[in-house]
């Protein structure tokens, strides 16, 4: 016997939203967050050294170096000191903070004296092929970048090994342009995810046609649900390189502007591909009930033709089963109104071979019909 299909149910992330009336700029440290991991990337076009730091104390002093850049990537949000230690060394506003720990932001970018802030949202797809939705926040210095995310796990290693190997203008860009590869690096991931989507939309379309069943209906659901949220992200992350673009901020140099354009395109690009890949999935779960709905009356139709076919039947039997005789077999005396046929020689073969005969009419006329195709 088939195992019946189940529909999956996805992992919903539960977000700690402030309380109403509660003090905005407040440093929010989840209890369940990871331990925070820091390391330290100095670079610039000759020189490449990484190192990981205990935390923050002492960064001030190690990034005051102009000759280099700096990458300060920052995984685990769970040291208030970290968050303590750049509002006072690197003056980060209060706002800023509580937007990098309370992680469910919107990609934005806001610009302010001495330093910029945006944010990304990083897809990726685990092992229970749920989709993980993660803030990337990042503070934009002259020659010092900083990036926090919530998990050890990311898409970034691309990112990782160019700058190790001098490729490009990773090292040359500055740190502008190390922001840009970064999040160029996220937006790139999320066609990989949906090329996976339009596969599995293709194999649910044919499985439609060859043995279509409920699954088929909960697994485009699925991907429909998936797609609604990465639309969610794809939009702002449009916004938000839009307004990079439109910036006179002097820490995004034109130069990494011109990058810029051709991430913004494959948000645009992105964008037409969910919602193409989203009325996909409607066409599909709407043909799984057409084809549903011409199944049930196929099967309405054989049980109509069948039912038409034996209702004069019955209702002949049902006639001569009412056994009302013409002569009372005990006295012999003549009923008048009753059954003259019921006591026939030869009138069970005569009524079997009538029902036949309208049973073989019927078949003929319902087959002219075109009922049988």
């Amino acid at each position: 016997m088939p195992k019946e299909p189940r529909r999956k149910h996805h992992k919903r992330k539960r977000y700690s939203l402030p309380e109403a009336g509660s003090s905005p700029g407040l440093v929010y440290i989840d209890p369940n967050a990871l331990k925070t991991v820091v390391r330290l990337y100095k670079y610039n076009a000759d020189h490449y050294e990484i190192s990981e730091l205990a935390g923050f104390e002492g960064l001030h002093e190690c990034v005051t170096d102009r000759n280099y850049n700096f990458w300060v990537e920052v995984k685990g949000l769970d040291s208030e000191a970290v968050f303590e230690e750049l509002n006072l060394n690197f003056n980060i506003n209060k706002l800023i903070l509580e937007d990098i720990t309370r992680t469910y932001q919107r990609p934005k970018l806001e610009e302010y004296e001495g330093y910029d802030f945006a944010i990304s949202r990083m897809l990726y797809i685990d092992e229970n092929e749920d989709v993980d939705n993660v803030q990337v926040s990042f503070i934009l210095f002259d020659h010092i970048l900083f990036t926090f995310q919530e998990s050890y796990e990311d898409c970034l290693d691309p990112i990782r090994s160019r700058l190790k190997a001098g490729k490009g203008n990773i090292r040359t860009g500055g740190s502008s342009y190390l922001m840009y590869a970064l999040m160029d690096n996220i937006i790139d991931h999320y066609f990989q995810i949906l090329n996976k989507w339009g596969d599995d939309l293709d194999a649910i379309e044919d499985r439609l046609f060859a043995n279509p069943d409920r699954s088929v209906m909960y697994d485009t659901q699925s991907i429909k649900r998936n797609l609604i949220s990465i639309r969610r992200v794809v939009w702002p992350e449009r916004d938000k390189l839009n307004d990079i673009l439109r910036s006179d901020s002097p820490r995004i140099p034109n130069q990494t502007k011109t990058y810029v354009k051709d991430a913004y395109d494959h948000c645009i690009q992105l964008i037409d591909i969910v919602d193409s890949l989203k009325e996909i999935s409607v066409s599909n779960i709407d043909m799984y009930l057409s084809i549903i709905s011409n199944r049930m009356n196929e099967i309405m139709k054989v049980l109509t033709i069948i039912s038409s076919i034996f209702i004069p039947l019955t209702f002949i039997a049902g006639i001569y089963g009412m056994n009302f005789a013409r002569v009372d077999p005990a006295t012999g005396k003549e009923l008048p109104g009753n059954m003259p046929e019921l006591y026939e020689a030869h009138g069970y073969v005569y009524t079997i071979a009538v029902m036949a005969f309208i049973a073989v009419v019927q078949v003929i006329y319902f087959w002219k019909k075109g009922w049988f195709k």
